[in-house]
């Protein structure tokens, strides 16, 4: 159950906090650019199962490999992409901690 909150509390909790706290001119567009990077897990349709609940996202699923990473992280460094490299790697960071809990729990 802490791994389930704790996940989906970073996909839709924290990009609103992220809104409210650091983007008070444009926060419902930027509430809504962090939120929609769950669409990134359309990678997801390519899987078999689609979903695992104990498969590890991050370095399986194509838009959440490492190479795929090191471009979010590029897009942090250029003002028209910055946001979108915030909401993806916060997808990453909320993806990772699932692969970090799901360890815990196996051990």
């Amino acid at each position: 159950m802490l791994r389930f909150c704790i996940h989906y509390g970073i996909h839709f909790i924290v990009p609103i906090l992220i809104g409210f706290l650091f983007f008070k001119e444009n926060r419902n567009r930027v509430i809504l650019i962090l939120l929609a990077a769950i669409l990134i897990d359309v990678d997801h349709l390519f899987a078999t199962p689609m979903f695992d609940a104990n498969r590890c996202s991050i370095n399986f699923h194509l838009f959440h490999q490492y190479w795929a990473i090191v471009l979010y992280v590029i897009l942090l460094f250029f003002k028209k992409t910055r946001i979108f490299g915030i909401a993806l790697l916060l997808h990453m960071l909320a993806d990772y901690s699932d692969c970090y809990l799901m360890r815990l729990e196996v051990n």
